[in-house]
């Protein structure tokens, strides 16, 4: 799988786990230097506390595109150490 924004690929594996219709990366399949810290916070009732960054490609942002669970609840255990995309990253096989 790949992650792509803007024509970049910002993510690839074939080692992705989906939940919830999305494709959860590791997070050593992400290249970091397209990451940037965010502040963003929001919480799912059974897979806890998420946070975010915002992508940076070629000068432009896409703010809170990435989210992950540092510290995922029990039901959602397989996602932790992963990253998902959203606001218009395409993933394709």
């Amino acid at each position: 799988m790949k992650a792509i924004w803007r024509g970049t690929v910002v993510a690839e594996s074939d080692d992705t786990v989906v939940v919830e219709g999305n494709h959860y990366f590791p997070a050593a399949a992400v290249k970091a230097e397209y990451l940037l810290p965010s502040n963003t916070k929001t919480m799912c009732s059974w897979k806890g506390q998420a946070s975010y960054h915002t992508l940076f490609v070629d000068g432009d942002a896409n703010p809170d595109a990435v989210w992950f669970y540092p510290d995922p609840k029990d039901a959602a255990a397989e996602i932790k150490g992963r990253l998902a995309f959203w606001k218009g990253v395409q993933v394709v096989e």
